[in-house]
């Protein structure tokens, strides 16, 4: 058992940011002996980066959404033809250097329980590596292990290939396919306008997708999506997709797909067959991959033994602090899901958990 005050769940923008501000409160290594307040950061990836390392090696710095730059750290000069995978993880890598963050990796958390019934007692973290005691810890954990994977009548009679987003490489393995893409987010148009260049490719979604005419306000429109995601986790509602908020823009990739003529949206399918997916018309349409650009939902099976979602699969927040569980912080979730909002996430719950622990 090794002691530490305050334990981060992942490495990525909101764990790093996280890190960055106990460091600057004067919280030391969790190695430091002479240190009062010590933290650690753990990692299950193997290397820097979060889930940015794991995107697929297509996805160029010219296409992502823009990353927003770590505290104190400004983000480097990027090729925009340089693949996200390695340009964001360099940048990771270095921020960590810089600062001398003390993570473990790769390291998997697989539980979280109280030490006992006190309020304020102590938590344990279990690990592959051997469990942690600990004051308190911030879940920075993100999305990327959990994706949506729904299921759909005859789905286990499909001959051909399904994937989700997660488990995409690049277009050139569905050349001269037939490849039905489900979904109506940022990733499900990425993965479309990629894919169509090479094969035949149909676009399922639940509801007609929504793009924005005119540009994003951040200032004003960015708000309103903050105060809206806010108030949904305050309530204790299941953290919602970003995208529903913000409808989609006329990006570059959606311009092209649309030139392409293969931005035309399906009504989501009825049924999967052996050799294809019968439509909502119901007509049959042949085709020889599925491939899920459902999302993600927060990677957060470790905290279950602490009994924090509700009945409608919520977490009652407030800020950053789980409601009624003032040692919990969750950053990267809910109104922090995107770069700007988990570097806010990481300051605001590291100055919430200094008032808890000195009060």
């Amino acid at each position: 058992m090794r002691h530490t005050t305050v334990v981060v769940i992942g490495a990525g923008q909101a764990g790093l940011s996280a890190g960055y501000h106990l460091e600057r409160r004067g919280f030391g290594s969790a190695d430091d002996d002479s240190a009062d307040r010590t933290f650690v950061i753990l990692d299950q990836n193997p290397a820097p980066g979060g889930a940015w390392q794991h995107r697929w090696k297509s996805l160029r710095m010219a296409t992502v959404n823009g990353i927003f730059g770590l505290p104190g750290f400004p983000t480097p000069e990027i090729d925009p033809d340089q693949p996200s995978k390695d340009a964001i993880p360099a940048y990771f890598a270095d921020f960590e250097r810089r600062n001398r963050l003390p993570i473990l990796r790769p390291v998997r958390v697989t539980s979280v329980t109280r030490a006992d019934d006190d309020p304020r007692g102590k938590l344990i973290v279990e690990t592959d590596r051997g469990p942690w005691r600990t004051r308190a810890f911030i879940n920075a954990t993100g999305t990327w292990n959990n994706p949506v994977l729904p299921h759909y009548p005859g789905q286990n009679t499909f001959t051909g290939r399904q994937l989700h987003t997660r488990e995409y490489v690049s277009l050139e393995e569905f050349a001269g396919q037939r490849v039905a893409i489900v979904g109506g987010g940022i990733s499900a148009i990425q993965q479309l306008e990629e894919i169509s260049r090479v094969a035949t490719t149909f676009w399922f979604t639940r509801e007609e997708p929504v793009f924005r005419e005119g540009p994003f306000r951040p200032e004003i429109e960015g708000r309103e999506v903050i105060a809206k995601a806010t108030k949904a986790v305050e309530a204790g509602e299941p953290p919602g997709s970003i995208v529903a908020n913000t409808g989609l823009m006329w990006s570059p990739y959606a311009i092209a797909a649309q030139d392409r003529g293969a931005l035309v949206r399906h009504p989501m399918f009825a049924a999967i067959e052996a050799g294809g997916v019968r439509e909502a018309d119901g007509s049959f349409t042949p085709v020889d991959v599925i491939l899920w650009a459902t999302g993600f939902r927060p990677d957060i099976s470790h905290l279950d033994s602490l009994g924090l979602k509700n009945e409608r699969g919520g977490i009652q927040m407030k800020g950053t602090q789980v409601a009624g569980e003032p040692r919990v912080h969750l950053i990267g979730y809910g109104p922090s899901q995107s770069t700007v909002g988990a570097n806010r996430a990481g300051r605001d719950a590291v100055r919430t958990l200094v008032r808890y622990l000195e009060a």
